[in-house]
């Protein structure tokens, strides 16, 4: 369980549009890659693009949606960036990534959003790889919370 990368934060928004905040691609592209492309449905795409002019690139091209239940969890297939894809990109099973959308007991009105990446594996470039997304991860749900409390 230590290399499972497990972070639990509070969105300023219904459950329902949390979710939407990771199935629907303008939404999606508001707030953490450049371009999406995401089908919500089991072995949809989870395709999202930080630098669409060169997709093989800082994406997570083929990657799928491997189970879904709207407004309230959704689990897809996750690459690594360029210095990390030459492990990450090719492995099998790719690292994975399951969020589970829940309303906050507090306020109806708000979500405790659970992020799970799991899939890391034992050797020193995977540490290095597990370090960089648990920082990524956190930087950039950080960031979505400031914004929809702007």
């Amino acid at each position: 369980m230590q290399n499972i990368i497990q972070i639990e934060i509070e969105l300023n928004c219904t459950v329902s549009q949390a979710y939407d905040l990771f199935t629907v691609n303008e939404k999606l592209e508001s707030w953490l890659p450049e371009k999406a492309d995401v089908e919500p449905k089991v072995g949809g795409k989870y395709e999202l693009f930080w630098s669409p002019q060169n997709p093989e690139i800082n994406s997570t091209l083929g990657c799928k949606i491997t189970s879904i239940e709207k407004d309230k969890f959704l689990s897809f297939e996750w690459k690594g960036p360029e210095m990390y894809q030459s492990f990450m990109n090719f492995c099998d099973p790719l690292t994975h990534v399951v969020i589970v959308f829940t309303p906050s007991a507090k306020d109806p009105k708000k979500t405790l959003l659970y992020l799970f990446h799991t899939g890391w594996r034992e050797d020193r470039d995977w540490h290095e790889a597990r370090n960089y997304f648990e920082k990524a991860w956190l930087n950039a749900l950080t960031g979505l919370k400031e914004k929809l409390s702007s």
